[in-house]
């Protein structure tokens, strides 16, 4: 009977996945027809011995690294290491997963006498609105700033959180600063490859006077964004099992998250209306004062403002 557990457990890939997917009264009854008696629990006595139980999957498969990887993560390397020698600002940016505001379930656990009550279905018509919160990680000051979107999640908005950072923060933290450097994944709204997101960048660039240098993380390596562990985690962590009822609520959670590292993160909240599928022309691209790297032009590039911009 062992033997024959372990022939349609085992084995052939194909005919694992045929055999355990099914549950223990279908196996049991595959196996007397092949004149083996066993009730399930026997079953499952059998390959429990085997270390069989039932599994879930597990994302672990990134698929083939892209060439460039490991060339990039060092070219990363060298331009935070410049950037923080000369005192300017790195800043890990990206937008946070959208938020439901109302009623409903947020994953996790608190310590309380009682679960809150919350809305059985996450239904969209029920919610007060879907919020974005756009994330940006000082990486040398351990700070975190959040602007809370209403609209849609474009490249225009990535870029007013950026201002609105700017505006707020870093004038006061960086007053000597003329550049910086993002740190961005390679996708989404400030992905490399949106045309929108460079005119939106040229356009702060020229209002600003700021240069920004971008460096895309290669694909499937978005975890190495610090935002990601340096700031959304610590945020999840934070309003875990509260209920986000009102933008006020998502507002004053994002304030109050705090670590014993010394993060302390600020809330904005930011209610324009951002309009999706914008066409930016290859006129408007030849128009940007934009300068690639040599290594891994399509991931690592410096907007500068451009000088008419500067024109009285």
């Amino acid at each position: 009977m062992k033997r024959v557990v372990q022939e349609h457990a085992g084995g052939d890939p194909m005919t694992s996945r045929r055999w355990v997917r099914r549950s223990l009264r279908n196996l049991s009854a595959d196996l007397k027809k092949q004149g083996h008696r066993a009730c399930p629990n026997t079953v499952r006595r059998l390959l429990r011995k085997q270390n069989f139980s039932l599994r879930g999957n597990i994302k672990r498969l990134a698929g083939p690294p892209h060439p460039d990887r490991q060339t990039q993560f060092q070219h990363i390397t060298r331009q935070r290491q410049a950037f923080e020698r000369r005192g300017l600002p790195v800043l890990s940016i990206d937008a946070k997963k959208k938020e439901l505001i109302g009623n409903f379930k947020n994953p996790g656990r608190t310590w309380r006498q009682a679960a809150e009550s919350v809305n059985t279905y996450d239904f969209i018509h029920d919610a007060q609105c879907r919020a974005t919160p756009y994330g940006i990680y000082d990486t040398q000051a351990n700070r975190g700033h959040v602007c809370v979107g209403t609209s849609a999640d474009t490249a225009a908005f990535a870029v007013d959180a950026l201002a609105d950072w700017w505006r707020h923060h870093g004038k006061a933290s960086y007053p000597q600063a003329k550049r910086l450097l993002l740190l961005s994944d390679g996708g989404g709204s400030n992905g490399c490859r949106p045309r929108l997101w460079k005119r939106s960048l040229q356009q702060w660039c020229d209002r600003s006077g700021l240069s920004v240098t971008v460096c895309h993380y290669p694909t499937g390596a978005s975890k190495w964004n610090p935002v990601e562990h340096r700031l959304f985690s610590p945020i999840s962590l934070n309003w875990a099992a509260t209920p986000l009822r009102t933008l006020g609520m998502m507002l004053a959670c994002l304030r109050g998250t705090k670590t014993q590292s010394g993060l302390r993160v600020t809330a904005h909240l930011n209610e324009r209306t951002y309009p999706t599928k914008v066409k930016v022309t290859d006129q408007e691209m030849k128009s940007l004062n934009l300068q690639r790297h040599e290594t891994c032009p399509r991931w690592n590039y410096t907007i500068l403002p451009r000088p008419s911009a500067r024109s009285p």
